[in-house]
């Protein structure tokens, strides 16, 4: 499971509006904001189903919103009970293969919703109403205006703004990942026994971000435009002695990371794959640091990530000044 991109989001500060907001409705930019608030003021409780590639995962899941902290715990129902547990964003705990699906590492920053700043990249607009899990919805899309990011579908509930139901499509409007709440309870907040880990859900290490003076060691020569640089780290992996950096990039809606490693002349080969939403493509670069394997993961196109990794260059002194 990819950790509900849309159960996460938080509005960021407004800014002045850009003049590609023309295409966009002020209608849909207040149930975006709408949808934000509810996640930083709305506890819930409920159970959701989750698709991606053609399989289904059916999950319960507990969120509470109290004294500016927000805590989540989500439990997978189908085979081995996996969960994951999450207080302002980061996560506590880990259990099961649940950790290989999760869209961003513990320490990456709370994903940032601010309607302003994405009508630069995406035409917003309310398209009409919907019911999902015994509740009226109102149906936004955000469709992007070039071929770098993928296109959103949400039914948000009515009463609250929380996301009942939310589609990602690619160019051609395919289906790449479906979340649908199946139950929606909004009157009874999670208590701290619903929020509480299993036994089983171990706490997560934490990885501390680098200094940007450290991270700058690599530089990309493009990047899809509206994506920015929010997050990075470098990492010692003690089992191959070597050092991996990783860049983190977000355009407000979609991210994608960057990992880069010290690679022997005939060891890793190049990939190029997608699961879902989720791409990833490596590409072995010879560098005046060495041979590096550039591995790009994240919710963009596979083109725009085999872009990206093919661009990415040693950071020289002078760019870091």
């Amino acid at each position: 499971m990819r950790a509900l991109p849309l159960l996460s989001l938080l509005i960021g500060s407004c800014m002045t509006v850009p003049a590609l907001a023309a295409n966009s409705s002020p209608e849909a930019s207040e149930w975006l904001n709408k949808l934000a608030q509810a996640e930083q003021k709305q506890s819930y409780q409920g159970s959701f189903v989750y698709e991606r590639n053609g399989s289904f995962s059916s999950h319960d899941i507990w969120h509470r919103a109290e004294d500016g902290k927000v805590s989540e715990r989500l439990l997978q129902l189908d085979g081995t009970a996996q969960e994951i547990v999450r207080v302002d964003g980061k996560v506590q705990c880990i259990s099961g293969a649940l950790a290989s699906g999760m869209s961003s590492p513990p320490d990456a920053a709370p994903r940032m919703l601010d309607p302003l700043k994405l009508m630069s990249w995406y035409d917003l607009s309310v398209q009409g109403k919907s019911r999902v899990a015994g509740r009226d919805a109102v149906i936004v899309t955000l469709s992007p205006r070039d071929q770098h990011r993928y296109a959103f579908e949400l039914h948000l509930d009515r009463r609250t703004g929380l996301p009942l139901r939310s589609l990602m499509l690619n160019d051609k409007g395919q289906l790449l990942e479906r979340f649908q709440m199946t139950r929606l309870d909004t009157d009874h907040p999670p208590t701290a026994e619903d929020l509480h880990a299993s036994a089983a859900c171990k706490p997560v290490e934490r990885v501390a971000s680098a200094s940007m003076p450290a991270v700058a060691g690599w530089r990309s020569d493009w990047l899809p435009p509206g994506f920015e640089l929010i997050n990075s780290t470098v990492r010692h992996d003690p089992s191959r002695n070597s050092t991996i950096s990783s860049l983190m990039y977000d355009d407000g809606l979609a991210r994608f990371s960057v990992f880069l490693e010290p690679v022997k002349e005939d060891s890793g080969a190049d990939v190029r794959t997608q699961l879902g939403p989720t791409v990833a493509v490596s590409r072995r670069l010879n560098t005046p640091k060495g041979k590096i394997m550039v591995t790009v993961v994240g919710e963009i196109p596979l083109g725009t990530a085999e872009r990206v990794a093919l661009s990415m260059r040693p950071q020289d002194a002078q760019a870091r000044q």
